[in-house]
């Protein structure tokens, strides 16, 4: 019974989230640049909605026209349906060059009624290995969902309809690099990758099925834009007129949702794999996940 109650409660969180994002979006046309694709990449409905196709013979992405150092990034998607297995569909934050900083949403197909698997992770100074995992408890497929990064100084939040799946947090103070200095774009992509992203690989992409299309709407950045060195935010650091995004923590109800996404959706995680990480676990994982 709590575990239907807590379904239903995160439903209704995703409609406000909805209804709140259709005042709030951005325009395809004017936020962001289809990169490649050969036309696999179309604009619609006035430039509030994408769609990217994957063929056999190529796969498309887009990336947005300016770069930010911290903000909010929200992106509602409608994931490939049906057989998705062997398919990457992406919305993730990355700077450019060697030693790069990146922030991941990687969403993982799978064979027909199979669930497809959230992977999360943050690369500071080119080095990742901070994967999270999770299933949904919803269908991914059938509607619109709300994908958010919030992105500040003190930590990294993954929300999915508003409710927070996970929180990485600075822990520079104990030797831990945290993604601060390089400015990134937002990213998105749909590619094959069936050498490894359904179970391990055994599961091939079945190019019969294809075109493959994943839809993306409602693109919304609020964030501190990079443009020749210089941000369009004030100090960062201030408290005064600053924007949620800006100081955003976790409360109380967000705790309890992290809790629950973690306890009953989660599939995956670097700081419990002790095959992987024979040597011991990176500090933070010792530290207070909120």
């Amino acid at each position: 019974m709590a575990s239907k109650f807590s379904s239903t409660l995160l439903l209704l969180l995703s409609i406000l989230m909805s209804i709140q994002l259709l005042v709030s979006a951005g325009n395809f046309y004017k936020d962001v640049d289809i990169t490649w694709g050969e036309g696999r990449g179309k604009i619609q409905e006035g430039g509030r909605g994408l769609a990217l196709s994957l063929d056999k013979l190529s796969g498309s992405g887009f990336q947005s026209k300016n770069e930010f150092l911290f903000g909010r990034f929200d992106m509602q998607i409608k994931l490939v349906p049906a057989n998705s297995a062997g398919t990457v569909t992406t919305f993730f934050l990355s700077s450019q060059g060697e030693g790069h900083d990146e922030i991941d949403f990687e969403f993982l197909g799978n064979v027909s009624g199979q669930p497809y698997t959230i992977h999360t992770n943050v690369y500071t100074q080119g080095k990742g290995n901070k994967e999270q995992q999770f299933h949904l408890w919803f269908d991914p497929t059938a509607a619109f969902h709300t994908y958010t990064i919030v992105w500040n100084p003190h930590r990294i939040v993954f929300l999915v309809d508003n409710s927070p799946i996970r929180v990485f947090n600075n822990h520079e103070s104990i030797g831990i690099p945290f993604p601060k200095s390089q400015a990134m774009k937002v990213y998105c992509s749909l590619w094959n990758a069936d050498e490894w992203a359904t179970q391990g690989g055994r599961v091939k992409t079945d190019w019969a099925l294809a075109p493959f299309t994943a839809y993306y709407r409602n693109i919304n950045i609020d964030g501190c834009a990079i443009s020749s060195g210089t941000s369009s935010c004030k100090s960062i650091g201030s408290t005064n007129n600053a924007k949620p995004w800006q100081t955003h923590e976790l409360d109380g109800k967000g705790r309890n949702r992290l809790r629950w996404v973690q306890s009953k959706h989660m599939v995956y995680n670097y700081c419990a794999d002790s095959k992987r990480f024979p040597q011991g676990f990176s500090a933070e994982c010792k530290s207070s996940r909120f």
